[in-house]
């Protein structure tokens, strides 16, 4: 019991961590500091994670992988885009709440 509960707390923590940056880039438009390279192999060893789980039917594995794989995506093609691209798409995604400051 001890070990699933590890598990899950695992990979709770693991979905959960990406999301704050998600939303700070979301939010201030800006990804200048962040490493491509390092999201580029943040994303590959996600979408490897993810293989293995559905190759190996571990369901806890395809979950938690896939949504790091979509978050870490995320973060990889907003760093990428350029500045106007950036702005429409998080203005796409806050379409519902009043303007922040820039």
């Amino acid at each position: 019991m001890v070990v699933i509960t590890l598990g899950y707390l695992a990979a709770a923590a693991s979905m959960a961590s990406f999301a704050p940056q998600a939303w700070k880039i979301i939010r201030s438009r800006e990804t200048k500091d962040i490493s491509a390279g390092m999201y580029g192999l943040t994303v590959a060893a996600f979408a490897l994670w993810l293989a293995y789980g559905v190759l190996q039917r571990q369901w806890p594995l395809v979950l938690s992988n896939g949504v790091c794989l979509l978050l870490s995506g995320f973060i990889l093609v907003m760093t990428l885009l350029p500045r106007s691209q950036k702005e429409k798409v998080a203005d796409a995604l806050t379409a519902a709440e009043p303007p922040q400051p820039r």
